[in-house]
């Protein structure tokens, strides 16, 4: 996903990084990066905003069980997967 304007801090980097931003995962340069370009791209923030309001709606409907070990990185591996489609659509259609 892209806006099509130019940015420091690529789209793309932005949002593979959207749940280290919505954990404080990141360094300040990293978590600075992020938030200045949230804070100028419309399309970004809409997605930072979904991708919160999913982990709030997890952490109230399943915050008690541990989830298993690896289910972090098969997440991750899905959402990348997803991505990358969603991309090839794009690419497509244009």
């Amino acid at each position: 996903m892209s806006c099509g304007d130019p940015h420091e801090t690529p789209c793309s980097e932005v949002l593979e990084a959207v749940y280290l931003y919505l954990d404080g995962e990141q360094d300040g340069e990293h978590h600075d990066k992020v938030r200045i370009h949230l804070d100028e791209c419309a399309p970004c923030l809409r997605q930072y905003g979904l991708e919160q309001a999913v982990k709030s709606l997890v952490a109230r409907c399943c915050g008690s069980d541990p989830a298993p070990v690896d289910l972090r990185d098969r997440v991750l591996v899905r959402i990348q997967q997803v991505r990358l489609e969603i991309e090839h659509v794009e690419f497509r259609a244009e």
